[in-house]
């Protein structure tokens, strides 16, 4: 198995029924953005979405983003084969610098394209966690600035339910995830420690994980934010339609959708 296939099998025993997700994602992007889509990959990781984007949509064009150099590699190694339609921005979501790079990127893309180089959807999927809520919601308002008319931002992780409010679901869905991980463990997939040794094996992977940690160093996951606080923060960023279009549990696909555009 290739470290990206490997990454795929040690995230799934963290994310039940990812694949189901990916599926709502990929078909959230057909169905609004239409067959040759300009997508915007956020925290980009190894380039699974966006693989899974390029493989459904043969006239999608993707731009995938993130600060990872490990996984930036991995990405550029694996989703080789798909060529020109899908380019990697090496830049961190938390500063502002990432707008230029991404618009720089989409529009060499889109060369010979007529009007401006924006994106027809953004995308994203256990990732932005990682920014604290403040970021996010500062984030949130910088992706709708770079979407076209009716465009559609779909945000795929899992945001916690708040267990003073709903301490049963935050129960069950805490035992969820805990038997998820326990299967997939005991069928073979790695742990995500596991995983990263993987990565420091590989030549050059030791050096690529001390930039890994020089870059995030300080850089602690935050605490974990409802669907009531996605859905709020991109309201407050100006998308016209806000709603979750996936649920299990505690993990959901939430969407914003630009004004503009046919319904």
């Amino acid at each position: 198995m290739t470290l990206l296939e490997r990454w795929d099998a040690q995230q799934a025993a963290y994310i039940a029924q990812r694949e189901q997700r990916f599926d709502v994602i990929v078909e959230l992007v057909r169905r609004v953005a239409g067959p040759a889509p300009r997508v915007l990959d956020l925290a980009c990781g190894p380039g699974s979405l966006s693989a899974r984007i390029l493989d459904a949509l043969p006239q999608a064009r993707v731009v995938g983003v993130d600060l990872d150099p490990a996984l930036l590699r991995i990405a550029r190694r694996e989703l080789a084969p798909r060529g020109e339609r899908l380019a990697l921005v090496d830049a961190d979501l938390a500063g502002d610098a990432w707008i230029d790079a991404v618009r720089q990127a989409a529009a060499t893309a889109s060369a010979g394209d007529d009007g401006p180089a924006r994106f027809d959807a953004a995308v994203s999927t256990t990732a932005l966690h990682w920014l604290a809520p403040h970021q996010l919601v500062r984030l949130y308002g910088q992706v709708a600035g770079l979407l076209a008319p009716g465009g559609i931002l779909a945000n795929g992780d899992h945001f916690r339910f708040d267990a003073a409010e709903h301490p049963t679901l935050a129960r069950v869905a805490a035992e969820h995830d805990r038997a998820t991980q326990e299967a997939a463990f005991a069928a073979g997939a790695p742990t995500w420690d596991a995983w990263w040794d993987e990565v420091r094996e590989e030549p050059g992977g030791a050096a690529l994980l001390a930039e890994r940690d020089r870059r995030f160093a300080g850089r602690d996951a935050p605490p974990p934010t409802t669907i009531g606080f996605h859905v709020a923060a991109l309201r407050q960023a100006g998308f016209a339609e806000v709603a979750p279009a996936w649920q299990l549990l505690d993990d959901y696909v939430v969407v914003g959708r630009t004004a503009g555009g046919r319904p």
